[in-house]
């Protein structure tokens, strides 16, 4: 097992572009492990990650990967008013053939040499067995299941902290957040977006469900009373809310032409292609952008909750929060005429040199 730590002063010069305090790269032969775990910011608390794992393309890419998402951990913990800094872990290989007990007992050895700088969870790839044999190896892992003492399933929580800023924005755009007689489309049918599905359907919304696997998008469209559409037709339908629940990078140049809805609003992660175009594109074309990391926070709310040893119902108090903090970026926004990804930069940066002030004064 071996371990390669880069500091700020790396050659890598993305690090000093987004601020990064550190990097740790995880290789071990035996196992097959090839990581990344970024350290983002510590200011308000140890940073706390999913750990992805995904079949990269090149090394690059899963290096940018790690290096964004640790920077919106940062920037979620901050804005949504919790105790945590912000990192990120990615395994580089295919979740579905390579991954198994001794390859995650092994990378949660490598989180114990951090010494509680970095906490991890699941993330695309992982799941709540693979949290308990990192477990194994160190206490630095939240989401195990219920059965170790852990709040187990992110998915409901995230979701619910997603159909909260989802209401928001609709009570910004159309003066209620009565969901009844809206329509959304919901991109992605895993854990999240099905529950998501659920509860838009619990308040009479109309739901379009569209997935790439198309077995269980029939799955969750039957089981909700959800339309499931193909998704190179998605844009051509009108709707009030588009949810993409999937990976990132869905809002770009090419489908905001296409976009009729009045509402951006999912749990994917970066799903501005890029940040600033894009976000004025919205901002130009009036289509509200809920910010990703701020309503789909709720899995960092179940993990920061484990850590406290919170209960289920004050957990879930904690992301009904969503829809207040949601309204202040809507806004600032409003009141500043920018981006609300702008906008709740701004309120999350703030948070954090507020904080750094008090430990400074020490």
């Amino acid at each position: 097992m071996s371990s390669v730590r880069l500091e700020e002063s790396s050659v890598f010069s993305q690090l000093g572009l987004l601020n990064h305090q550190q990097v740790v790269f995880c290789n071990d032969e035996e196992t097959g492990l090839k990581a990344i775990i970024a350290i983002h910011n510590t200011v308000l608390g140890p940073a706390l990650g999913g750990t992805r794992m995904w079949d990269y393309a090149t090394e690059a890419e899963a290096l940018n990967d790690v290096l964004r998402l640790s920077q919106a951990m940062t920037y979620k913990a901050a804005i949504t008013g919790l105790n945590l800094g912000g990192g990120k872990a990615v395994i580089i290989g295919d979740s579905r053939k390579d991954k198994n007990e001794v390859m995650m007992r092994r990378f949660g050895r490598f989180i114990q040499n951090l010494n509680g700088a970095f906490i991890t969870t699941q993330d695309v790839g992982t799941s709540p067995k693979d949290m308990e044999y990192i477990r194994m190896e160190t206490k630095y892992v939240t989401g195990i299941p219920e059965v170790m003492g852990g709040n187990g399933d992110l998915s409901p929580v995230t979701a619910k902290g997603v159909f909260m800023g989802i209401k928001a924005c609709v009570k910004e755009m159309f003066g209620t957040d009565s969901l009844a007689g809206r329509t959304v489309a919901v991109q992605g049918t895993g854990h999240v977006g099905e529950n998501l599905v659920s509860l838009l359907r619990a308040e009479n919304a109309k739901v379009y469900v569209s997935d790439i696997n198309e077995e269980r998008l029939i799955k969750v469209a039957r089981q909700y009373g959800a339309e499931a559409v193909n998704n190179s037709r998605l844009f051509d339908i009108d709707f009030d809310i588009y949810a993409p629940c999937a990976l990132g990078s869905t809002v770009n140049s090419e489908t905001i032409a296409k976009m009729k809805c009045a509402i951006i609003a999912g749990s994917a992660n970066n799903q501005l292609a890029d940040e600033k175009a894009d976000g004025q594109l919205l901002l130009e074309k009036g289509i509200l952008y809920a910010p990703d990391y701020l309503i789909n926070a709720g899995g960092l709310i179940n993990c920061y909750s484990e850590l406290e040893g919170y209960s289920r119902k004050r957990t879930m108090q904690l992301a009904e929060n969503i829809y207040e903090a949601t309204r202040e970026v809507l806004k600032k926004s409003k009141e500043e005429e920018i981006p609300t990804y702008l906008a709740a930069n701004k309120i999350a940066e703030k948070r954090i040199a507020d904080i750094r002030k008090i430990k400074s004064s020490n």
